[in-house]
């Protein structure tokens, strides 16, 4: 399997070479950036497995660069955040970061939390005319929308729809069970670990960008339906 790259962005050189140093002695390939505008551009251009963002940069602090990044990119994120940033955490998450882990914090932690995000993108990389390997879940078909688990891929009527990790699993847990209205709560469950708390306002923050990411290959994509004061639901049709 190709060594998995870690990419670090945050304008502390010390948290830069400390980090780099340790995901290096655990297995990962890592890059460095100490700007958002810098790292931005080569994200883009050369995307890692992960990245780890620093909220507070001068120039482009990391939410700026999450927000610029989810225009075009579903890289998984994780946001590195301090104790007086909670709001900050929250417009995060809102914003399409995957994770993110409060200053001072365990390398150890750290490590566990993108083995488990890796886990969750499930990063096969199969080629389209791969077979699934065994023990990976078979495709999902839903009328025109095809979900399928094992190369982390989704499509409406043949089209693809990137989307990150957290969207990828609130679209599945919705799919799984067309029909069935998914409360809020069950949706955060889905889509993020026990020990990270969401609030409403960022369910229908992926809501809203999974609707914009289906109507950019239809725009009459309407299959995510809203049941105001208990949740969504997918119609299978």
């Amino acid at each position: 399997m190709p060594q998995q790259c870690i990419a670090l962005v945050d304008d502390d050189r010390n948290i830069l070479t400390t980090l780099s140093i340790f995901l290096q002695a655990e297995g990962f390939a890592t890059r460095v950036y100490a700007d958002g505008e810098t790292a931005l551009k080569a994200l883009l251009e050369n995307p890692p497995d992960l990245a780890i963002f620093d909220i507070k940069m001068p120039r482009m602090d990391g939410l700026e660069l999450l927000q610029r990044l989810r225009d075009r990119s579903s890289l998984p994120v994780i946001f590195l955040t301090s104790k007086d940033e909670e709001p900050d955490e929250a417009l995060g998450l809102a914003l399409g970061a995957d994770d993110y882990i409060t200053k001072p914090f365990s390398q150890r932690l750290l490590v566990a939390r993108i083995r488990a995000i890796l886990r969750r993108t499930e990063l096969v990389r199969a080629e389209p005319d791969e077979p699934v390997p065994e023990g990976l879940p078979e495709p999902i078909q839903r009328g025109r929308l095809t979900i399928d688990p094992a190369r982390h891929s989704v499509t409406w009527d043949g089209k693809a729809v990137s989307l990150t990790v957290t969207e990828f699993l609130i679209l599945e847990s919705l799919a799984m069970r067309p029909g069935v209205v998914k409360s809020r709560n069950q949706l955060m469950d889905a889509a993020y670990s026990d020990d990270i708390f969401v609030d409403d306002r960022t369910i229908d923050s992926h809501i809203k960008r999974l609707r914009r990411k289906f109507r950019g290959v239809d725009s009459t994509f309407a299959a995510i339906d809203t049941l105001y004061g208990a949740g969504y639901s997918f119609t299978d049709g």
